[in-house]
């Protein structure tokens, strides 16, 4: 079997829809400080973030070195920037560069962990989480996929229960889920009709589309997945829901599990109906177990039960529907 690779798709997807629209990434303006002068630690953090996004690799390096006399190299902040420039080299296949700051994140990271917890600190998990992710991206670029694997399987097996688990089991099941079988859906609770049965859903092709009440890119989604099911449902076409409980309803208003609960069987229906062809369980450990940290995350399943695609991020419909067309076909 041949399975398709799409290893960093998440990390560059603001420039692949770039790309789509026939336009390269617009240079970054990079705030000029007086030759030697320091900046704001906030800001070369943003600045630092902005060229990743963009790839512009050297200029960040320069300006992240000119700035090292100036700033604690040891603190969260200065290791976040560290970070994502480790980010940006990877987006580049910079490796040498990215594994460079990757591992001044993550060894940074695991210095200050011996005097605080991970996640009683805003930033470190950033920082900790980036150089996690970058350092496996690396090893699977130089052709050691069973390494990169083992590293993030034990970097998830080390943080689980903190808040970085989702963010590396992500990444582990982009290097790892493709070609296997898809794993059994949790159901703590659900919305609109309950989850089909396993033996309803073989010889079905089936779209697993991880979603937040919250997240506006899925709501620009599920009108694809709806021209996906007028088109194949017939066919042997299913499509899942799983989501989440966020602890909040609209406009961030804290609420208890019932409360949610509630709002998404109620209000939030009202304004975005979940169609009654999408079965939606409700459970945070589907989201665990998919390293679902980007929203949507899409995971399409062959006939035989089998993961053919996992892709944490949007996808078009001309995309997606040549996979599920491919897979009914077989």
């Amino acid at each position: 079997m041949v399975v398709k690779s799409i290893v960093g798709l998440a990390f560059v997807f603001a420039s692949v829809l770039s790309l789509a629209c026939g336009s390269a990434a617009p240079a970054v303006e990079v705030t000029a400080a007086p030759e030697g002068a320091a900046i704001e630690i906030s800001e070369l953090v943003g600045q630092m973030r902005d060229m990743a996004w963009a790839e512009e690799v050297d200029a960040a390096q320069a300006l992240i070195e000119q700035q090292r006399p100036h700033h604690d190299a040891s603190s969260p902040a200065w290791l976040v920037a560290a970070s994502w420039l480790g980010r940006g080299a990877s987006f580049a296949e910079r490796w040498e560069v990215a594994e460079r700051y990757a591992r001044e994140a993550y060894d940074g990271s695991l210095a200050l962990l011996d005097e605080r917890e991970l996640d009683a600190d805003s930033q470190l998990p950033t920082a900790l989480g980036a150089g996690v992710e970058v350092l496996g991206r690396v090893q699977d670029a130089r052709g050691d996929r069973a390494g990169a694997v083992a590293f993030l399987d034990a970097q998830r097996e080390r943080y689980r229960g903190s808040s970085i688990e989702t963010r590396i089991q992500k990444n582990l099941l982009l290097l790892s889920l493709e070609g296997q079988p898809f794993p059994v859906l949790d159901v703590e609770h659900h919305l609109g009709a309950p989850l089909p049965s396993a033996d309803s859903l073989k010889g079905k092709v089936v779209v697993a589309f991880f979603w937040a009440h919250w997240c506006g890119d899925c709501k620009q989604q599920q009108p694809i997945l709806e021209q996906l099911h007028e088109h194949y449902g017939e066919r042997g076409l299913a499509i899942l829901g799983p989501t989440q409980l966020y602890g909040y309803v609209s406009r961030g208003q804290d609420a208890t599990p019932e409360q949610e609960l509630a709002y998404l069987r109620g209000a939030y229906q009202e304004r975005y109906p979940i169609p009654s062809w999408m079965s939606v369980p409700v459970s945070q450990q589907n989201f665990l177990n998919f390293g679902v940290s980007t929203t949507p995350t899409l995971v399409i399943i062959d006939r035989d039960g089998v993961v053919q695609l996992y892709n944490p991020g949007n996808l078009p419909y001309a995309e997606l529907s040549a996979h599920v067309e491919r897979l009914l076909a077989t």
